[in-house]
């Protein structure tokens, strides 16, 4: 490994903490707010601590040092939050790690060599380098899967402590994702559409003749080179598409069978910005990965939970987030063994459908046994549901007065009004 290369690794872990400390910002920020703009303006227009409203200065903006060495706000002497460290050095571990993975060492410098690299590229040094040089190339793409590995991060830490994904750690990031892919052309990791010729010959063979219409033939990858920035836009759009569809329809299927919220919305936007990165291809693959991480974490979490009494919520964004960082870090493990599958064409589509009706069935299978057995399970009624509001008002609730321990500040009297507070504010500050 060269010199320049290690120093281009250090470089991106340092710069990857100061990217971790803006995303604290929003881990904190984003949830008291539900509108996308609102959720924006909010990471640089609010001061740094919470209590007197205070910015940060001097040691406290470096990454972890920052929290180690200066980690309390200066007015008010509150601590920081513990969590901004690990977040910080996450992201500086990531971002490298994703670099050492995609970016192939200086010194040997070979486009084959990265771990993102798929025979289904253009053939030969003239494809490839029809828009970017190989080195400009595949930074860019690196850029774009850093972005998505940033919106990843905010949406975790915030599922997990509150079970929620609020749309500005998601929907900037895919809207970024679809530009980005048709103005570069070339950040795809697969074609739009690729399939194996004898397996369509072999379809046809065994299949009614009511069938062949959908086993054509097509290799999207000469189309790629024709028409690279269309060929880009297709790939993130499908991607885009086929994440949010296969999650909404296994939310809906659940939502009808068990009469209950099986995914949330914030799942299915997550799922979306997975694929307008990475293509409908391996966003399938990230859906199938992420319950293998996991069921063993909510097998856990039953056992812990068991007795305690009401309903309990398990986030699933964090795991559709790892699926999706193990697929780009493991892509040359993972992918070869996925690939005859998608080599299947159209009937790919074909058999989705069966599973998908197949599921439903068995889940309204095991309802039907639990019935017969008389094992009952809690039902929520309409009012009980555990909506988007709720969430606020329970994050409202986690601190009634916003100026508990501070000094009091203009605001307009209707929002202390409106939840009974009014009254006891004016007493206390009554001079």
């Amino acid at each position: 490994m060269s010199d320049s290369y290690l120093f281009a690794l250090l470089a991106i872990a340092i710069g990857g903490s100061y990217v971790g400390r803006w995303l604290h910002r929003c881990v904190v920020r984003f949830p008291p707010h539900y509108p996308l703009r609102d959720q924006l303006t909010s990471v640089w227009q609010e001061a740094d601590c919470r209590s007197c409203h205070t910015w940060e200065s001097g040691l406290q903006h470096v990454p972890l040092i920052g929290w180690l060495i200066a980690g309390r706000c200066r007015s008010c002497n509150r601590k920081m939050d513990a969590r901004r460290p690990v977040v910080e050095l996450l992201t500086g571990l990531l971002l490298a790690w994703l670099y050492w993975v995609e970016i192939p060492d200086f010194g040997s410098f070979v486009v084959e060599n990265s771990g993102l690299w798929t025979g289904r590229r253009p053939a030969g040094p003239e494809a490839i380098d029809q828009l970017w040089s190989p080195v400009v190339w595949l930074h860019l793409r690196y850029f774009l899967h850093a972005v998505l590995l940033c919106g990843l991060i905010v949406a975790t830490v915030i599922d997990f402590e509150l079970c929620i994904i609020p749309d500005g750690c998601t929907v900037p990031a895919m809207i970024f994702s679809v530009l980005f892919s048709f103005a570069v052309g070339q950040t795809w990791l697969t074609p739009v559409w690729f399939q194996d010729p004898s397996t369509v010959r072999i379809q046809k063979q065994i299949l009614p003749e009511a069938f062949h219409f959908i086993l054509f033939e097509w290799d999207a990858v000469a189309f790629s080179v024709s028409h690279p920035h269309w060929h880009g836009l297709l790939v993130s759009l499908a991607g885009l598409f086929m994440g949010a569809a296969v999650t909404w329809c296994i939310r809906a299927i659940g939502f009808l069978v068990l009469k209950k919220e099986a995914m949330g919305d914030g799942d299915v936007v997550l799922m979306a910005l997975i694929g307008a990165v990475v293509g409908w291809q391996p966003v399938l693959v990230v859906f199938f990965l992420a319950p293998l991480a996991a069921i063993p974490f909510a097998i856990g979490m039953w056992v812990l939970r068991r007795k305690q009494p009401g309903p309990h919520y398990f986030p699933y964004g964090p795991w559709l987030s790892l699926a999706a960082v193990i697929l780009l870090l493991g892509w040359q493990a993972i992918w070869p063994r996925t690939t005859p599958v998608f080599d299947m064409g159209m009937l790919l589509f074909v058999v989705g459908i069966v599973m998908m009706f197949t599921m439903a069935a068995l889940l309204y299978f095991s309802q039907l046994v639990k019935r017969l057995l008389g094992i009952e399970e809690p039902e929520l009624d309409d009012d009980s549901q555990w909506s988007s509001a709720d969430h606020l008002s329970y994050y409202a609730g986690e601190r009634p007065d916003e100026e508990t321990g501070l000094w009091s500040r203009p605001q307009w009297p209707g929002s202390r009004s409106g939840r009974g507070l009014g009254p006891g504010h004016d007493w206390q500050n009554s001079q």
